[in-house]
Protein backbone atom coordinates (compact mmCIF):
# COMPACT_ATOMS: atom_id res chain seq x y z
CA UNK A 1 0.00 0.00 0.00
CA UNK A 2 2.55 2.41 1.28
CA UNK A 3 4.77 2.09 -2.21
CA UNK A 4 1.04 2.26 -4.61
CA UNK A 5 0.89 5.75 -2.58
CA UNK A 6 4.01 6.96 -3.06
CA UNK A 7 3.46 5.82 -6.84
CA UNK A 8 0.15 7.81 -7.09
CA UNK A 9 1.65 10.48 -5.05
CA UNK A 10 4.45 10.83 -7.72
CA UNK A 11 1.94 10.91 -10.63
CA UNK A 12 0.15 13.66 -8.98
CA UNK A 13 -2.87 11.16 -8.08
CA UNK A 14 -3.00 13.11 -4.83
CA UNK A 15 -6.34 11.53 -3.76
CA UNK A 16 -5.50 8.17 -4.60
CA UNK A 17 -2.16 8.44 -2.59
CA UNK A 18 -3.89 10.20 0.19
CA UNK A 19 -6.28 6.84 0.37
CA UNK A 20 -3.40 4.22 -0.13
CA UNK A 21 -1.32 5.82 2.98
CA UNK A 22 -4.28 5.59 5.33
CA UNK A 23 -5.35 2.10 4.59
CA UNK A 24 -1.12 1.64 5.15
CA UNK A 25 -1.56 3.48 8.35
CA UNK A 26 -4.51 1.21 9.29
CA UNK A 27 -2.65 -2.04 8.36
CA UNK A 28 1.03 -0.75 10.18
CA UNK A 29 -1.26 -0.25 13.33
CA UNK A 30 -2.96 -3.26 13.25
CA UNK A 31 0.52 -5.29 12.83
CA UNK A 32 2.42 -3.35 15.69
CA UNK A 33 5.26 -1.83 12.74
CA UNK A 34 5.87 1.67 14.30
CA UNK A 35 8.22 2.43 12.12
CA UNK A 36 6.04 1.52 8.88
CA UNK A 37 3.26 4.02 10.97
CA UNK A 38 5.90 6.79 11.27
CA UNK A 39 6.84 6.57 7.24
CA UNK A 40 3.38 6.69 6.48
CA UNK A 41 2.66 9.37 8.52
CA UNK A 42 5.70 11.82 7.57
CA UNK A 43 4.61 11.10 3.81
CA UNK A 44 0.65 12.27 4.98
CA UNK A 45 2.73 15.32 6.35
CA UNK A 46 4.35 15.76 2.72
CA UNK A 47 1.20 15.92 1.21
CA UNK A 48 -0.94 17.73 3.69
CA UNK A 49 2.65 20.93 3.62
CA UNK A 50 1.93 20.79 -0.59
CA UNK A 51 -1.53 21.60 0.02
CA UNK A 52 -0.66 24.33 1.78
CA UNK A 53 -2.87 22.27 5.03
CA UNK A 54 -0.30 22.75 7.67
CA UNK A 55 -2.22 22.24 10.98
CA UNK A 56 -3.09 18.78 9.02
CA UNK A 57 0.44 18.37 8.23
CA UNK A 58 1.61 19.01 12.04
CA UNK A 59 -1.20 16.40 13.03
CA UNK A 60 0.80 13.99 10.59
CA UNK A 61 4.80 15.02 11.52
CA UNK A 62 4.68 15.31 15.10
CA UNK A 63 3.55 12.04 15.76
CA UNK A 64 6.19 10.59 13.19
CA UNK A 65 8.72 12.52 14.58
CA UNK A 66 7.83 10.90 17.99
CA UNK A 67 7.84 7.59 17.07
CA UNK A 68 11.11 8.00 14.57
CA UNK A 69 13.20 9.56 17.54
CA UNK A 70 11.90 6.79 20.10
CA UNK A 71 13.11 4.10 17.75
CA UNK A 72 16.18 6.17 17.09
CA UNK A 73 15.94 6.09 13.55
CA UNK A 74 18.20 8.50 11.10
CA UNK A 75 14.67 9.00 9.02
CA UNK A 76 13.93 11.48 12.13
CA UNK A 77 16.40 14.01 10.78
CA UNK A 78 14.33 14.23 7.70
CA UNK A 79 10.75 14.27 9.27
CA UNK A 80 12.42 17.35 11.95
CA UNK A 81 13.18 19.48 8.65
CA UNK A 82 9.83 19.37 7.86
CA UNK A 83 8.44 20.30 10.53
CA UNK A 84 10.43 22.74 10.58
CA UNK A 85 9.50 23.81 7.49
CA UNK A 86 5.77 23.53 8.63
CA UNK A 87 6.10 25.47 11.56
CA UNK A 88 7.89 28.22 9.56
CA UNK A 89 5.12 28.69 7.19
CA UNK A 90 2.64 28.71 9.75
CA UNK A 91 4.54 31.76 11.28
CA UNK A 92 4.63 33.76 8.14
Amino acid sequence: MHSLGRLKANRGEIEDAIALFQQSLAINEQISNVKGKAITLSCLGQIAEQQGDYDQALDYLEPALEILQRIQSPDAEAVRQMLARVEGYMAR
